[in-house]
């Protein structure tokens, strides 16, 4: 299981910036590939909380890098 601070942490490496943090605690990562950009939302509520699988399985599909890229 990931927290929401790795998670980030992990799209860091892999060359997505913040793209857009509303007041809310949604925010949105985003990256290019091959010309398009790829927008990840991360709904933050506590940084330092534990991802619910299914909302990591729908954020590391957004992500389009594998559910490798976010093995421990």
């Amino acid at each position: 299981m990931l927290t929401y601070r790795e998670f980030i942490e992990i799209l860091s490496r892999h060359g997505f910036t913040l793209h857009r943090h509303d007041d809310g605690s949604h925010q949105r990562w985003r990256a290019e590939k091959d010309g398009r950009p790829i927008l990840v939302t991360v709904a933050a509520h506590g940084m330092n909380d534990t991802i619910p699988p299914g909302t990591l399985a729908s954020m590391v599909r957004q992500s389009e890098l594998g559910s490798s890229a976010f093995r421990k």
